[in-house]
């Protein structure tokens, strides 16, 4: 910016940019003074005046394209979180406590054979929650309610506006995915699951949006 200012005065006063070292706004000055007569030294000033007062928006608009730069392109982007997943051990009770104690608006019971699941949905002010029982013998919800006899959160789920761009990339950065190929969810939506160690921990739900 310093040697952007000293082309700008030396075109200014109509002449080569000065040799001196300038390492700084302040020796630029120094330079400035002693480069313009008397007559000059006014509209000198202004010129410099203007120039500095616009480093600092400069200074942003680069520092604002080296951030975005560095940001990787993707084709795919998440979205909203849209439902926490808990897997119940009795699921009337939680309906009740839900609907009759918390007083939250609570969806009819819906099975979904392919995911070995009852799904019931609490629908909340920003998202809902998803009340998980097991159905069937095979079903993961059965295991996890046998580590888990008091039930509890079973996994998060987040938006996705490309589920199969998302698990290509996902792929590509060694992230498992427990299933070869989307299935259909309670939302009727395609929705993949991520492996939990590979999500420090948390089962993650992604579901086409």
């Amino acid at each position: 910016m310093v040697t952007t200012l000293s082309l700008c005065l030396g075109v200014f006063l109509n002449d080569k940019p000065s040799h001196r070292a300038v390492s700084s706004e302040k020796d630029l000055l120094t330079v400035a003074h002693s480069s313009v007569t008397a007559p000059e030294s006014t509209a000198a000033f202004r010129l410099l005046t203007r120039l500095q007062s616009s480093a600092p928006t400069v200074r942003t608009l680069l520092s604002s394209n080296s951030f975005s730069q560095n940001i990787p392109s993707c084709l795919w982007k998440l979205g909203r979180l849209n439902h926490v997943a808990i897997a119940v051990p009795d699921l009337e009770k939680a309906q009740s406590l839900y609907k009759d104690v918390l007083g939250a608006r609570v969806s009819e019971t819906v099975a979904l054979p392919e995911h070995g699941v009852y799904t019931v949905f609490v629908e909340l002010g920003n998202t809902k929650l998803e009340l998980l029982h097991p159905l069937g013998e095979k079903s993961p919800i059965a295991s996890f309610l046998q580590k888990n006899k008091t039930g509890g959160m079973h996994h998060i789920c987040i938006e996705v506006d490309d589920i199969k761009a998302a698990m290509a990339e996902l792929k590509k950065k060694k992230i498992r995915i427990l299933s070869e190929e989307p299935k259909i969810g309670a939302h009727g939506k395609p929705v993949i699951f991520l492996h939990p160690k590979d999500c420090h921990g948390v089962l993650v739900e992604l579901e086409q949006a």
